[in-house]
């Protein structure tokens, strides 16, 4: 492990209820050798909340102003929509700047699109700490290699298998070069259209995930974005993992694959699954508002972005393995 990174630990959205979680998580980031610094009111709450309005935006004040190596979220939830109007975005984007890395997934997605659409800064889409660093089951070793990948300079892109039904799209995706990649919680996402905070985004890679939300209310959603001409304005969409929803008898076979195959037959632009992102233990890092390229080799999708750090010129193929 190479020097000790400086991780602050706060909390933008709903207040930590799994605590023995929050704890798991802060003392497996120690055991990887970081500095972990936690908010003085990341365990506040108030009503859903960790804190009220003012409470957490002063959190997340505090994590911009910290000169940490990665701001990280304790968890999602909710609250973050109620705020965008209030974030510290010129203080944020200096952070980035200097080299504070925003992480984070789920309510997360607000405060990543809001960024993106204000400032054009890249933030990270990834683990949270609780969920992720303090799983019951010990942490994802390919979330962990990413979050060391993103830690050190190092990560230059993620890959994947699309699922073997797939192997067609993979077959015709033409590469991609150059395009934004942007998106998060679908949901969240959707929320955002016609509001200021939803990035203008032309020609970009657009991933999506979600949880607890049956394949109607994301084929809803994914219609909304449809008929917003938003899906075909993109590159490409690249979906995610949908997880956490029952399907019920009424359903008589409606599913997500029927979702996704009826979407790809509406668009134009091609339509990948297969992400390893969402509320899945094994998730990678994506950088939100970075260029990438995207290309496939047969089911073998691969996505780059290349370095955003200095002086890591050195292409060093040997961390790849895990991806």
């Amino acid at each position: 492990m190479s020097k000790k990174k400086h991780i602050y630990i706060y909390s933008p959205s709903s207040a930590v209820r799994d605590k023995a979680a929050f704890k798991r998580g802060v003392k497996r980031l120690k055991a990887l050798g970081h500095e972990v610094e936690v908010d003085e009111a990341a365990l506040k709450s108030q009503q859903r909340f960790a804190g009220d309005d003012a409470t957490r935006l002063a959190a997340i004040g505090r994590a911009a102003a910290s000169g940490a190596d990665v701001a990280l979220i304790s968890r999602g939830g909710y609250g973050l929509t109620r705020i965008l109007d209030a974030l510290p975005y010129k203080a944020v984007a200096k952070a980035i700047d200097r080299g504070t890395e925003f992480v984070g997934l789920s309510d997360f997605t607000a405060f990543q699109l809001a960024m993106l659409a204000k400032t054009g800064a890249v933030t990270w889409a990834g683990p949270a700490l609780g969920e992720d660093f303090g799983a019951e089951a010990g942490a994802d070793d390919i979330m962990e290699a990413c979050f060391d990948d993103l830690l050190h300079g190092q990560g230059e892109g993620t890959g994947w298998r699309l699922p073997a039904r797939d192997a067609a799209v993979g077959e015709k995706l033409r590469a991609i070069h150059g395009a934004t990649l942007w998106g998060g919680n679908l949901c969240v996402l959707t929320a955002l259209l016609g509001t200021p905070y939803f990035p203008a985004v032309d020609k970009g890679v657009l991933f999506l995930e979600d949880v607890n939300e049956h394949p109607y209310r994301v084929e809803r959603m994914l219609d909304q974005l449809r008929h917003a001409g938003v899906l075909a304005r993109q590159k490409a969409v690249v979906l995610g993992q949908f997880t956490g929803y029952k399907k019920v008898p009424h359903d008589r076979g409606f599913g997500l694959p029927g979702v996704v195959e009826r979407l790809r037959g509406l668009l134009k632009v091609p339509v990948l699954t297969g992400l390893p992102f969402g509320h899945v233990p094994t998730k990678v890092l994506l950088p939100v508002g970075a260029q990438v390229e995207l290309a496939a080799d047969g089911r073998d999708v691969f996505m780059v972005w290349g370095h955003r750090h200095h002086g890591h010129d050195d292409h060093d193929h040997d961390h790849a393995h895990h991806h």
